[in-house]
């Protein structure tokens, strides 16, 4: 059976998401596998920074972790690389670029592990890039004209938006874009900052200190709290579960 996938706005390796991590984590292996692989375009002083921030944070939750160096597709298709998945209870994808990180990842070994570990059982975890690219849309919000471009398709009936309160503050027009760049059978979900929604594939609990929202066709948004269990179908709107 699969694990279960948390998508979440933003936030990874800060203590806001320990109820998500320890949740991820309950009954599995307590080893974390983190990939920076979105951030592979970036500096290494800032991959040195997230790797860290990781590393610091399932330490203080006593939680083995590693990093898995997974920069560009040389490594994407490392047997070595792709070996060290074995035995995770989490597999954590972090933030840069959602497309970069469907670009490098996908039809990889690292992928197929990744897959095979979560059809064991492992929980996925992806924070805002990492969470697009395990959707149907990997987004591009970095780069607009990437906004329609495939994602890895894992939870392949939902696009996300993370950072949703930021974004839909400072750009609407931007989310507006990405909403008519969504075909209309999936389901366009925001996720605020700090927030998550966990469960899968179609069961999903709100998680955090913000708000998850439904994308309308039409452009109107609906607010489910933290708390709230949602079940999110292809081609449906959001049924909230008693």
């Amino acid at each position: 059976m699969n694990g279960p996938v948390a998508l979440v706005g933003s936030g990874e390796y800060l203590p806001v998401m320990n109820p998500v991590d320890l949740a991820l984590l309950e009954g599995r292996p307590q080893r974390v596998v983190m990939l920076p692989t979105a951030a592979g375009e970036e500096s290494p002083e800032r991959i040195a920074y997230w790797s860290k921030l990781g590393v610091d944070h399932y330490r203080d939750l006593g939680v083995a972790s590693l990093v898995l160096p997974v920069l560009d597709r040389d490594d994407a298709n490392s047997p070595e690389l792709a070996h060290s998945i074995e035995g995770a209870g989490l597999i954590y994808l972090s933030g840069g670029s959602p497309a970069y990180l469907a670009e490098t990842l996908r039809n990889s070994v690292v992928l197929a592990a990744i897959i095979e570990a979560w059809h064991q059982g492992a929980a996925l975890a992806g924070c805002s890039a990492g969470a697009c690219a395990l959707t149907a849309i990997a987004g591009g919000f970095r780069h607009p004209e990437r906004l329609s471009g495939p994602g890895l398709g894992l939870i392949d009936h939902l696009a996300i938006i993370p950072h949703f309160d930021r974004f839909d503050r400072r750009d609407p027009a931007l989310v507006a874009a990405m909403r008519d760049r969504v075909p209309s059978e999936l389901t366009l979900i925001g996720v605020d900052e700090r927030t998550a929604i966990v469960g899968g594939p179609e069961e999903f609990l709100v998680m955090g200190e913000q708000s998850a929202w439904w994308i309308e066709q039409n452009g109107n948004r609906q607010g489910f709290a933290p708390g709230t269990r949602l079940r999110l179908s292809p081609g449906a709107e959001p049924f909230v579960l008693a």
